[in-house]
């Protein structure tokens, strides 16, 4: 059970993240614990809708509102970026937004709200981007005659992008999950012979298969 609300988590906190770089302006600590508390209880509130449908279209509210996707796109690449021709470049960067918007949905994302903590801890400012601790309670019932909770502390990296705070990476004990996205897309491009245009080519059929899976599923809800 434990593992299944890791995913979970990963998933959903990664929908408050937010190509060039980022605006050198600092966000403070007080503006960036305001406005990721004000995204984690929209978070919360959208987990709740008992629709698939609108929980869905909330959720892809949320993704294409408050995740840079431009900018996480382009770091995964790394290296590659710079083969790419601007054809692909463009080809890609729309790639990617459908591929991230078609796998979060693969994931279960029915919490019981009323279940969940979100607790925010401290903030630190750096040069063009505030890291933000939060804690995440989940009460998981009664057992031995005791209340069960569950804590996995997070961290998430903002930064400012056209006057608008946006979330660039989550880490969960070090571990940051836009490098994990970077390793994954790196071993498909080795396995295509380091070729972008096959590289694409998986892509687009990995996407493919994601939004396939998810209209039926959301077909499967509707009966």
């Amino acid at each position: 059970m434990k593992s299944n609300y890791f995913l979970r988590l990963i998933i959903g906190c990664f929908m408050l993240l937010s190509a060039g770089s980022a605006s050198a302006a600092q966000i403070s600590g007080a503006e960036a614990k305001s406005w990721a508390d004000e995204k984690g209880q929209m978070l919360l509130e959208t987990f709740s809708e008992p629709d698939l449908g609108k929980r869905y279209e909330k959720l892809d509210e949320l993704f294409l509102n408050y995740v840079d996707l431009e900018y996480i796109g382009k770091f995964v690449m790394g290296k590659y970026w710079r083969q790419m021709t601007p054809e692909q470049q463009e080809l890609y960067q729309d790639l990617f937004r459908r591929y991230a918007l078609a796998i979060y949905k693969g994931f279960p994302l029915n919490f019981d709200a009323s279940k969940i903590k979100y607790e925010l801890g401290g903030a630190r400012p750096g040069p063009s981007y505030t890291d933000v601790t939060a804690n995440i309670r989940f009460d998981m019932g009664m057992k031995k005659g005791q209340t069960e909770v569950e804590s996995i502390l997070i961290e998430f990296r903002l930064h400012r992008v056209n006057g608008e705070i946006r979330l660039i990476d989550l880490k969960l004990a070090e571990s940051s999950l836009i490098l994990s996205y970077r390793g994954r897309f790196a071993e498909m491009i080795m396995k295509n012979d380091g070729d972008i245009g096959w590289f694409l080519e998986d892509l687009e059929m990995i996407t493919s298969s994601a939004e396939q899976s998810n209209a039926e599923k959301l077909q499967d809800e509707e009966y």
